[in-house]
């Protein structure tokens, strides 16, 4: 068993009736909601919550009611990732969740090819001591991604009780009218018609599989995308507000190749309609060699405060690259 390091707090729990035959990690789960119940499993495992005997290590042990508890929640330990300062376009932070507007080219999260110079390495740097422990860890709590070269606002957990709060409402995808997500998109050719909604799985491209399709059910994901056309700029483009139901990967790109209209610039989905730039006027064409990256951006994020029950909203205007695009394609 692990000895505990220096403590961070502690918090005392007496189980009611309305506990009785519950597993311990439910129950406590219930009495302290600012910790995800995975934090109190991994806090049961290394021997930190106590009765009156000692240390308890298993967490589907049923509780009577009179049990009472000691949790005795470790100081959050440095998090893998090394602190690197980054100018970061910060909208909104308070002590549970910080809002970002992301630059095209940030890839969020370390991973094989991008192991630094990160999303997450600039917020450890940027929060400091301000990261609580997600997890034990101090570390961001990333709820959802933006892929790298997508521009746009992103939300950010820094405690347990946020990044559980916001979790919730990116799994429900807006439904229970929480979360809001609006992406502002620059596709190829004029749609049929001026709002619509696409519903397709998706899943692993069989031939590629660094890439995702669209896949026949009951394979993939179900995934659905909402569009409305804004502007259109002659045959050529269109520009499009698009409103997730799921948050697939690579969804909004997806989506759209599948329906003949794949965004401007998108190297992997669009690559088929590469010749079309030729058909530009010279300022758009050379619009679209400058964006150098998918004309995807992400430009309205709305939420309810996890911890305040504050609804928040902000918006991004479309950055300097994907207005340059749209000017030029609409021409003099």
């Amino acid at each position: 068993m692990m000895d505990a390091p220096d403590t961070l707090d502690t918090h005392a729990v007496e189980f009611s009736a309305a506990d009785a035959g519950q597993r311990l990690d439910r129950a406590l789960s219930a009495h302290l909601p600012q910790f995800s119940r995975a934090r109190l499993q991994a806090l049961i495992k290394v021997g930190v919550v106590h009765d009156a005997a000692g240390p308890v290590t298993d967490g589907a042990r049923k509780v009577k009611a009179g049990d009472r508890m000691t949790v005795t929640v470790p100081a959050a330990v440095a998090a893998e990732p090394r602190p690197q300062a980054m100018d970061l376009v910060v909208v909104f932070e308070d002590q549970h969740l910080l809002v970002i507007d992301k630059p095209a080219g940030l890839v969020v999260h370390p991973g094989a090819g991008n192991p630094e110079g990160t999303l997450v390495n600039a917020l450890i740097a940027h929060c400091g001591d301000s990261l609580s422990g997600i997890g034990g860890v101090r570390r961001p709590g990333i709820v959802h991604r933006l892929d790298k070269e997508t521009s746009g606002l992103m939300v950010v957990a820094k405690t347990d009780a946020a990044r559980a709060g916001l979790s919730q409402q990116f799994a429900s995808h807006g439904l229970d009218g929480r979360l809001e997500r609006h992406y502002t998109a620059v596709v190829w050719g004029q749609l049929d018609q001026p709002r619509g909604r696409v519903e397709a799985n998706l899943g692993r491209s069989e031939t590629h599989r660094t890439r995702m399709s669209v896949v026949r059910a009951p394979r993939g994901r179900a995934a659905v995308t909402h569009y409305e056309v804004e502007q259109v700029f002659g045959d050529m483009a269109s520009l499009l507000t698009l409103a997730l139901e799921t948050g697939r990967t690579h969804q909004i790109r997806v989506h759209m190749a599948h329906i003949g209209h794949p965004l401007l610039g998108d190297p992997v989905y669009g690559r088929g309609f590469a010749t079309r730039r030729a058909k530009l006027l010279a300022p758009a064409a050379l619009a679209l060699d400058q964006l150098g990256r998918q004309a995807l951006h992400a430009a309205v994020l709305g939420f309810v405060h996890p911890v305040t029950g504050k609804k928040l909203r902000f918006v991004s205007p479309s950055p300097a690259d994907l207005s340059v695009l749209m000017t030029a394609l609409a021409g003099p």
